[in-house]
C-alpha cells in the first residue's frame, strides 16, 4: 500500500482509499462478509459514498484484523462492566504512532516543544486505552521531566502549573475531571493567571459524573474557568488509529489521510448535504490492517472546508466514553 502519510489533495484521498477498500476486502473476513452480505460489488466501488461502512459495533463481537499479520497488542473501548465493550487490535503499531505524531504536529506543533500533563482518571484506571497509548507517546517523543499524569490530585496539579507558567504546557483532560479540577480551584479560592503557554485538549467523556451539558455549555465554563479564548478538543476512539482536532468553537479539523462523511441517519446508503446533521460515517486510511470505513453512532454535520461538528449520539445507542455531551 502507499504511504497514507504523504496524502496531498482529494484525488490522492480517493485513490487511496479505494486501494485500502479492495485490499480490506480480499484481506478482512469480517469486512468482506459485510460487503457480500449487501450485495456490493468491489469492482463497482469508484467513490467514497459506495463504500460500504462497517458498523462500529462489529468491534464488540469479531476480531477485525488483517489476515496477513499477527495483533499482539489491542485497544479496549471504556465503560461499565457491565457492557459489552469494543477491542481493536493492532497489527502495526507503528502507523499509530505516525498518525499520532503528525495529526498533533499538523494541527498543534512538534511534541518535543510541549511539556504533556494528563488529567484522565478514567483512563488511567482501565487498560489497553488508546487515549493512554496516546498521550504516552507524546510524552515519550517530549521527553520533558515535568511530563506526567494526574488521578485526583487537583492540589499537585495545580501547584505544577504555576511552576510552568512560561513553558509550553498541554493538558490534556477528560471533561468531567477537567470540571472537577475547576470546582476544586474555586473553593479553595485558586485562580489562574496563564498566558497562551498553557493549552488545554478535553477528550469528551462525562462518563456520567456530571449533569448532561452541550460540548458549547461545556467549553464556555473551561473557558471561563482557565481564563482563556480557546478550549481545543480532540476526537477519536477505540476504533480509530487517527485523530481530528478542534482548536476551539467544537469545529474539528482531519488530518490528511482521514475523512468524515454524514449519512442520513434512517438510510445509510443516503448521504446529507453539508451543514445537515446525520450520522457520522469515519474513513481513517491509518486502519490499513483493521477497517477503514467505520460507521459511528455518533451524530454530527460537515462543514465547509471538510471542517465537522460532532453533536452528540444515536438514541439508544451504547453510551461511549469518548463522546458523552449532547447538544
Amino acid at each position: 500500500m502507499e504511504n497514507i502519510f504523504s496524502i496531498q489533495s482529494e484525488q490522492d484521498f480517493l485513490d487511496a482509499a479505494l486501494k485500502t477498500f479492495r485490499y480490506q476486502y480480499e484481506n478482512i473476513e469480517i469486512y468482506r462478509k459485510f460487503v457480500d452480505y449487501l450485495k456490493i460489488n468491489p469492482d463497482e466501488v469508484s467513490e467514497l459514498t459506495k463504500i460500504p461502512f462497517l458498523p462500529i459495533e462489529m468491534f464488540k463481537n469479531h476480531q477485525i484484523v488483517d489476515k496477513n499479520g499477527s495483533a499482539d497488542l489491542y485497544f479496549q473501548s471504556s465503560g461499565t462492566t457491565q457492557m459489552n465493550l469494543s477491542k481493536h487490535f493492532i497489527a502495526d503499531e507503528n502507523i499509530y504512532q505516525e498518525s499520532i505524531y503528525k495529526s498533533f504536529e499538523q494541527f498543534i506543533g512538534k511534541p518535543e516543544d510541549f511539556i504533556f500533563l494528563g488529567l484522565l482518571p478514567s483512563y488511567l484506571e482501565k487498560q489497553n486505552s488508546s487515549l493512554i497509548y496516546m498521550v504516552d507517546y507524546l510524552m515519550k517523543k517530549s521527553a520533558k521531566p515535568e511530563n506526567g499524569y494526574f488521578l485526583y490530585n487537583h492540589s499537585d496539579l495545580f501547584e505544577l502549573l504555576n511552576t510552568l507558567k512560561d513553558k509550553k504546557v498541554i493538558l490534556f483532560g477528560v471533561s468531567f475531571a477537567l470540571l472537577d479540577f475547576l470546582d476544586y480551584c474555586d473553593s479553595n479560592a485558586q485562580t489562574f493567571a496563564f498566558s497562551d503557554t498553557l493549552t488545554i485538549i478535553e477528550t469528551g467523556g462525562m462518563k456520567g459524573r456530571k449533569e448532561e451539558m452541550t460540548k458549547d455549555e461545556l467549553l464556555t465554563i473551561l473557558q471561563e474557568g482557565f481564563k482563556t479564548d480557546k478550549i481545543y478538543s480532540e476526537y477519536s476512539m477505540t476504533e480509530l488509529l487517527s485523530q481530528a482536532y478542534s482548536l476551539g468553537e467544537n469545529v474539528y479539523q482531519c488530518p490528511n489521510w482521514m475523512r468524515i462523511l454524514v449519512r442520513n441517519a434512517e438510510d445509510p446508503f443516503n448521504y446529507e448535504k453539508e451543514g445537515r446533521t446525520g450520522a457520522i460515517n469515519i474513513i481513517d486510511l491509518a486502519n490499513i490492517h483493521s477497517c477503514a470505513f467505520i460507521a459511528t453512532q455518533d451524530l454530527g454535520k460537515t462543514l465547509p472546508e471538510g471542517k465537522f461538528q460532532v453533536l452528540g449520539r444515536i438514541d439508544h445507542s451504547d453510551i461511549r466514553g469518548c463522546s458523552l455531551l449532547v447538544s
